[in-house]
């Protein structure tokens, strides 16, 4: 059975174990099978002539593929680029700079769906946070031994019933916003534009198995915590109690990390691939095996880039916020307080739309590259994409 389906958007990938479409080394010029007799005379054959080339010229530096690469004879060619990459394996570099490519390239339909999903989104949390989340339950810093973990416990099921609503519309909007962007990041590989209407109608038919997709993650995850922080808190507030709930969310979150990294890759391939949400779990398992390490590296680093610019622009808006708001401080700073008012919700939620329209198309980049680069190294699709390209010299060969 072949297990390495195509994508939709340029087509399907070679099974495992197949070499179609590789170019073979050409026969000798004579057609005899043999090479010439007519050999140059031992120590006097030089490579033809080129710039630099000559007795005592120190041959090239290595480049990709550990071979020398420059003008003369004996180096591999360059790779084929149409689009945002070069279509060969990516190294970390390259996948940042093709996410960051593509919002540069096509930056009318990317923060267009990018802001418009940010503004509605946030003007839907500012609401929540105004007019409907409730107070938060208070702690009374000199409560000790059992009362002081009640109002622990009370106080960090507040937030969490707060902060759902805000989770919630986020998830919806990440939604939204992977898989449009998604489908403008395929095209980008391949340089071809696509409008935001395209996009959008190529997209909408897999709204509905992304969000299966997203809360099925959603809900092994909880489930997992859950698991894990049962025995200590069935133990009570007692000291063995608290130590083994602190090592349960401790191995809970271990197990969860590894599972998110190993299923990171779900989401592009139910996008491109048209799987459904299991097949895709499947196939972001096979795609990320033996290379769990180097997935989670270049998602955290992709994710340390995101809060660097997230400071640097909330800060300055925070701040803004705190001075036209007289109020905004002493709220902030009472963390059993919601009631922030209009000036200071107003000028940090503009602030979060510029982080949430800059970080949802450069994710969403980040990730579909990594998906497109695991099968490059793994079923040659690299091939496939220059064929689609219309790269000269990858044409589909004539049986």
């Amino acid at each position: 059975m072949n297990d390495s389906p195509g994508w939709a958007s340029p087509g399907s990938a070679p099974s495992d174990g197949q070499e179609t479409g590789i170019p073979k080394p050409s026969s000798p010029v004579d057609g005899s099978g043999q090479w010439s007799p007519a050999q140059p005379p031992p120590g006097q054959w030089s490579p033809p002539s080129a710039p630099g080339n000559g007795p005592g010229t120190p041959p090239p530096a290595p480049r990709w593929g550990g071979m020398p690469q420059g003008p003369g004879w004996g180096g591999p060619p360059m790779a084929a680029k149409p689009g945002v990459i070069p279509l060969r394996p990516l190294g970390v570099g390259e996948i940042l700079d093709g996410a960051v490519s593509t919002m540069r390239t096509h930056w009318r339909t990317v923060l267009g769906i990018s802001l418009t999903v940010s503004v509605i989104a946030e003007i839907a949390i500012i609401l929540l946070q105004r007019y409907v989340l409730p107070e938060q339950k208070s702690i009374d810093p000199n409560a000790t031994g059992a009362e002081a973990i009640r109002q622990a416990t009370e106080s960090a099921q507040s937030q969490l019933v707060n902060s759902a609503p805000s989770t919630l519309i986020a998830m919806i909007a990440t939604l939204f916003t992977t898989s449009v962007l998604t489908v403008v990041i395929s095209r980008s590989v391949l340089g071809r534009g696509v409008t935001l209407s395209e996009a959008w109608s190529e997209a909408r038919p897999r709204l509905l198995p992304l969000l299966g997709l997203t809360l099925l993650l959603s809900l092994m995850s909880a489930g997992i915590m859950v698991v894990g922080l049962l025995p200590g808190l069935a133990l009570g507030g007692g000291a063995g109690g608290i130590v083994l709930t602190f090592l349960g969310f401790l191995a809970s979150c271990i197990v969860v990390l590894w599972l998110m990294i190993r299923f990171t890759l779900a989401a592009p391939a139910l996008m491109l691939e048209r799987q459904p949400v299991i097949a895709a779990l499947r196939r972001s398992a096979k795609l990320v095996k033996n290379n769990w390490w180097r997935t989670f590296g270049i998602l955290a680093l992709t994710y340390l880039l995101v809060i660097v610019l997230a400071l640097i622009i909330t800060i300055p808006f925070g701040i803004l916020a705190m001075t036209l708001d007289s109020n905004g401080l002493s709220e902030l700073l009472n963390s059993n307080s919601t009631d922030f008012g209009w000036p200071f919700l107003i000028v940090t939620g503009i602030g979060e739309v510029i982080v949430s329209t800059l970080v949802y198309p450069f994710t969403a980049g980040v990730m579909a590259l990594l998906y497109i680069d695991q099968r490059i190294r793994r079923e040659a699709l690299d091939l496939e994409l220059a064929r689609a390209a219309g790269v000269p010299g990858y044409e589909t060969p004539r049986s």
